[in-house]
C-alpha cells in the first residue's frame, strides 16, 4: 500500500525496513543510475541510523550486454558497494539475444538474473527502484491501450513462485531521489537508453514533461482490484469444482454472482485454462458474462478456452487448436501449453504432444471430456511414438497457471493461492511485508 504523497527516499526506505516480517537479507538491484543508487544508498543510511541485527544488505547489477561499456558500468557499481561494505554480484545476460520482443526478453532474464543472484547471496527479498515517474509513465502508456482501470506498477510482486520482489520508492520522485545523492556528493551513471525515442517509455516520458507534473494518486485501482479478488477467493473456494488439471467446474449457484466478481474470475480463470499469461480481456470476458446471463444452454471460446454452460453449471476445457509440442532434453525443464510445469529426469529427450489418454470421472459430459482429453499432454519419444513406461514415469507434468506463477502482484495473491488450492497445488509463499502506518502492504 502506498501512503498519499510523495515521500523522501529516506523516509521511504525507513518505512520499507519497518515493514518487514521477518529476518532478512534484502537484495538490491542496482544499476548504478540515481533511482536505484539512491534507493540502495538510503537502505545503507537507515541501517546505520538504526542497526537491525535481523536485516542485512547485498546487491546485484545485471549486465544485459546490449551495449558497449555496460560491462565497465557494472565495474563501477561493484566499486560503489564495495565502498559501503555492501556484498555484490554482477550477473550478465549471455547468449543470444532476440531480434523481436527485446524489451519484454530482457525483463525475464533480469528477474531470473536477479532469482540466482537471489540464492547465492541467501537473499529472501529482492528491491527495485521503480519511482512515482516511472509509475505516471506506466500508468499513462497502459491508458493508451484500454479504458480499463490499470493498477499500473506493483508495489509487490512474487517472481517464478520463489522470490518477492519490492519497489520502497513507488511514491518518491525521481528530482528528490537526485537531490539526496547530490546532498551526500554520490554520482551516478546515466543510461544513454533512457534517451533513445525507439522506446515507448521514453517518448511517453518526453510527452509527459510538457504537461502538469502531477504525481500519481493513492492506488485506487489497486484497492479495488484486492477488493474484488479477496470476494473471488470465496465465490471460488464455494462455488468452484476441478475434476482434473484438464476440467473446471463452475456450479449453477456461482452464475448468479456479482458481475465485478464473475469478471475478475473467469477473466483469470480463463488465463490459466488457456495457457495465457495475460487475463482475458474486457470484451471477450463480457461475452462470456452474456452467455450466463443469457441462462441457454451453449458453447463459446474465447482466449483458447471453451465456455460449455450445461444444466450442472458451466465447464472451462482447452480448445483443441494450436497446441504445439515441446521437446525437453534431459534434466530440462520446461512450460507446455502455458498449462504444465514439464519437468524430464529420464535420461532421454523427450516430447509432450497433446492428446492424453488419462481416464476422466465417467460423471462429466462426454464433449466435455472428449474436448479435455484431446488437450492434454503425452508423453511421446523424439520420434513422436509412445515413450516406454520406464521413461513416462520419470518425467513430471505438474499444473502451470501463466498470469501467476511468472509474475504474481498482491493484487492476485489471495485469488492465486485459492486457485493451487483448488488444483491441489503447493501453495505461494506469503508475502515477507506487513503494515506501513496500519495499512497492509
Amino acid at each position: 500500500m502506498r501512503p498519499d504523497g510523495p515521500l523522501l527516499p529516506e523516509t521511504a526506505a525507513r518505512r520499507f525496513l519497518g515493514s518487514l516480517i521477518k529476518p532478512s537479507r534484502i537484495l538490491v538491484a542496482i544499476s548504478g543510475g540515481s533511482d536505484s543508487t539512491g534507493l540502495l544508498l538510503a537502505l545503507a543510511e537507515a541501517l546505520k541510523a538504526t542497526p537491525n541485527l535481523t536485516i542485512s544488505l547485498c546487491a546485484v547489477t545485471v549486465d544485459h550486454a546490449l551495449r558497449t561499456g555496460s560491462a565497465e558500468e557494472a565495474h563501477q557499481v561493484a566499486a560503489f558497494c564495495r565502498s559501503l561494505d555492501i556484498p555484490h554480484l554482477i550477473k550478465t545476460w549471455r547468449g543470444e539475444k532476440p531480434k523481436t520482443g527485446m524489451m519484454a526478453a530482457a525483463r525475464d532474464a533480469r528477474y531470473a538474473l536477479l532469482a540466482d543472484a537471489a540464492e547465492s547471496l541467501n537473499a529472501d527479498i529482492v528491491v527495485t527502484a521503480h519511482t512515482a515517474d516511472d509509475q505516471r509513465e506506466t500508468l499513462a502508456m497502459r491508458s493508451q491501450r484500454s479504458e480499463q482501470p490499470s493498477t499500473g506498477i506493483a508495489d509487490l510482486v512474487l517472481f517464478d513462485r520463489r522470490l518477492w520482489v519490492a519497489r520502497p520508492l513507488l511514491s518518491c520522485r525521481r528530482d528528490a531521489i537526485r537531490d539526496y545523492l547530490r546532498a551526500r556528493q554520490v554520482a551516478w551513471i546515466d543510461d544513454p537508453s533512457n534517451d533513445d525515442p525507439k522506446y515507448e517509455r521514453v517518448r511517453m516520458r518526453s510527452r509527459l514533461a510538457g504537461e502538469a507534473d502531477v504525481v500519481p494518486a493513492k492506488d485506487g485501482a489497486g484497492d479495488l482490484r484486492l477488493s474484488v479478488a479477496t470476494l473471488a477467493s470465496k465465490w471460488l473456494d464455494q462455488y468452484f469444482i476441478v475434476h482434473s488439471p484438464l476440467i473446471g467446474q463452475v456450479i449453477p449457484a456461482g452464475l448468479t454472482a456479482d458481475r465485478e466478481i464473475l469478471g475478475y474470475a473467469f477473466a483469470r480463470l480463463a488465463a490459466v485454462f488457456g495457457g495465457q499469461v495475460f487475463a482475458l480481456g474486457r470484451k471477450q470476458t463480457d461475452d462470456v458474462l452474456a452467455l450466463i446471463a443469457k441462462g441457454e444452454l451453449g458453447r463459446m471460446t474465447a482466449g483458447r478456452v471453451v465456455f460449455d454452460l450445461r444444466r450442472d453449471g458451466l465447464f472451462l476445457v482447452r480448445e483443441n487448436r494450436g497446441i504445439l509440442p515441446l521437446t525437453l532434453a534431459p534434466a530440462a525443464r520446461a512450460v507446455w501449453d502455458g498449462r504444465f510445469l514439464v519437468e524430464n529426469a529420464a535420461p532421454t529427450a523427450i516430447g509432450i504432444v497433446a492428446g492424453g489418454t488419462a481416464a476422466q470421472s465417467g460423471q462429466l459430459p462426454r464433449g466435455v471430456t472428449r474436448r479435455a482429453l484431446a488437450a492434454a499432454p503425452r508423453v511421446v519419444d523424439v520420434a513422436g511414438h509412445e515413450a516406454p513406461g520406464n521413461v513416462a514415469e520419470k518425467v513430471r507434468v505438474t499444473p502451470y497457471f501463466s498470469p501467476f506463477d511468472r509474475f504474481l502482484t498482491r493484487f492476485d495473491f489471495i485469488f492465486a493461492d485459492s486457485l493451487a488450492a483448488a488444483f491441489g497445488t503447493r501453495p505461494y509463499p506469503r508475502p515477507p511485508l506487513g503494515l506501513i502506518d496500519g495499512k497492509s502492504i
